[in-house]
């Protein structure tokens, strides 16, 4: 497995916006401009990915807001995916701590992240922090905060 930035391999950038667009449902072309801003360094929220081979089998960004209603609250790490056969291996969270680490390298601290999850972020220093209503919702998500 090898887990970079799309920084470190920024001829990836299409088909990682492909996967992303193909696992939530978001348009390719929403990803590529988010991915274009960070790749010429108009942001430092990026997004990070785990390979096998040239596989993207894992991946996850770090976006302004996570379209909620806490615009207050950023930046938000957003689309955390992993592939169902590589679940349960760690991959998940080595690249949350990978973007927390790199965010905080940079002077960016602390993060936020919407889910539906309990229990999951937790494991890697994660803390409910508020409900907060997800655009198009009809009942708020649970939102986290790394500090």
């Amino acid at each position: 497995m090898k887990y970079c930035t799309l920084r470190e391999i920024p001829e990836i950038k299409n088909s990682a916006a492909v996967w992303f667009s193909s696992k939530w449902k978001v348009p390719t072309e929403a990803y590529l401009e988010c991915m274009d801003c960070y790749l010429n360094h108009e942001t430092e929220l990026g997004w990070y990915l785990c390979l096998n081979d040239d596989k993207i089998v894992a991946g996850l960004g770090v976006i302004e807001n996570d379209f909620h209603d806490r615009k207050d609250l950023s930046p938000n790490i957003c689309a955390v995916y992993t592939e169902a056969e590589y679940r349960c291996q760690g991959i998940a969270g080595h690249l949350l701590n990978m973007a927390v680490e790199d965010l905080r390298e940079k002077g960016i601290s602390p993060v936020y992240l919407l889910t539906d999850h309990t229990g999951f972020y937790e494991r890697y220093g994660f803390e409910f922090y508020c409900l907060a209503q997800g655009d198009g919702e009809e009942t708020p998500s649970r939102l986290y905060i790394h500090r």
